[in-house]
């Protein structure tokens, strides 16, 4: 059975660092007979989250019913239907960008969070899908790990998106020049991530 793999994009730059890496992971993922979708996150109307919690009201693993009109449910039931995600943004200002943080809000309503409780429980228990996450920075990539909240805050998504991280990925030093060459050791990696993902 084929793998279908969907990935999240959260750059604000077309051929920059995170797309091409994604690019690098999706190619090698499709090479193993993946089939492969790519969601450029500012392609796509992503209104922000109200907190009205509406969509976490009705119990069951069904996500709960958003009442803003725009792309996110369909952006959701792709990856409903995928068995491996990729979720990609570089750092700014210390997190990933504002769009995949919208995005990231949106998943709320993945959450079962009725008035009166504490805190929210997600509606699906089982983690059947794996995920990659990939990060860039402009500081050296170990700083970027240790002084950034960018992998985490992704890592936590996509366990509440159904997966498990099987592997992430931080390339630091991105922003000497306008467009870099990737980091030989990058792309082999993204290659490798992607190899994973696509096996059964």
């Amino acid at each position: 059975m084929t793998r279908r793999i969907v990935a999240i994009v959260g750059s604000y730059r077309r051929g920059g660092t995170i797309d091409r890496l994604v690019d690098q992971v999706l190619e090698s993922a499709a090479e193993q007979g993946a089939s492969a979708n790519k969601i450029f996150l500012l392609d796509h109307r992503i209104e922000f989250c109200t907190n009205c919690r509406n969509c976490t009201q009705v119990s069951g693993e069904r996500r709960g019913a958003c009442q803003l009109a725009d792309d996110m449910d369909h952006i959701l039931e792709e990856i409903r239907q995928a068995d491996a995600l990729v979720l990609g943004s570089p750092i700014n200002f210390g997190t990933v960008t504002a769009v995949m943080k919208r995005f990231i809000e949106r998943t709320i309503c993945l959450a079962h969070w009725p008035w009166g409780t504490a805190a929210p429980a997600m509606r699906k228990k089982r983690r059947d899908k794996r995920a990659v996450v990939i990060s860039s920075c402009a500081a050296p990539g170990f700083l970027g790990r240790l002084a950034t909240s960018g992998v985490g805050l992704m890592k936590k998504a996509a366990t509440v998106l159904g997966a498990k991280t099987i592997g992430t990925m931080m390339v630091g030093l991105v922003a000497v020049d306008e467009r870099q060459e990737l980091p030989a050791s990058a792309v082999r990696k993204a290659r490798r991530l992607g190899k994973r993902l696509a096996a059964h």
